[in-house]
């Protein structure tokens, strides 16, 4: 049975009843992760507070997070670890969301300090900053054909 009542109303809403919500959400896990037990394979430890977002790279084993100490970091992975290999200082505030430019080499990264700033991913340093002084954005999306970034 689901503990959480916001997700078995919501499933109860569709038509999906409390006895059969739990094989749907192993069906969910099944789907997502390949099983009913999601493993937890790396802990990547850096930040000096909260991660607020981490995306992996599309093609090349990277993943990037944006944390509350207005840090960008880059990991590498393999199959067995995952370690840091660079941070990317800049933001003054809390970093919002992190994500890969899906064409370019590029890291974007928002704040609480009103930017979005691009990053240069071999040589790990900003090219780019956009900032709006009466707008904050949490959360950002590069379009996959298009040279186009939302955010929000």
């Amino acid at each position: 049975a689901l503990s959480n009542p916001t997700i078995q109303a919501s499933l109860s809403d569709i038509g999906v009843n409390s006895s059969s919500a739990s094989s749907v959400v192993s069906r969910v896990n099944a789907d997502l992760f390949g099983g009913n037990d999601a493993i937890v394979k790396y802990v990547l430890e850096g930040h000096d507070r909260g991660v607020n977002w981490a995306s992996f790279h599309s093609s090349l084993p990277l993943i990037i997070s944006g944390a509350d100490d207005r840090q960008v970091k880059l990991w590498r992975m393999n199959e067995t670890k995952a370690w840091e290999v660079d941070t990317m200082r800049g933001h003054s505030n809390n970093v919002s969301c992190v994500v890969f430019h899906p064409k370019h080499e590029l890291i974007i990264s928002n704040s609480e300090d009103r930017s979005i700033r691009v990053w240069d991913i071999s040589k790990r340093l900003g090219v780019q900053t956009f900032r709006r002084e009466n707008d904050r954005f949490w959360i950002l999306a590069a379009h996959s054909e298009q040279n186009l970034l939302a955010a929000g």
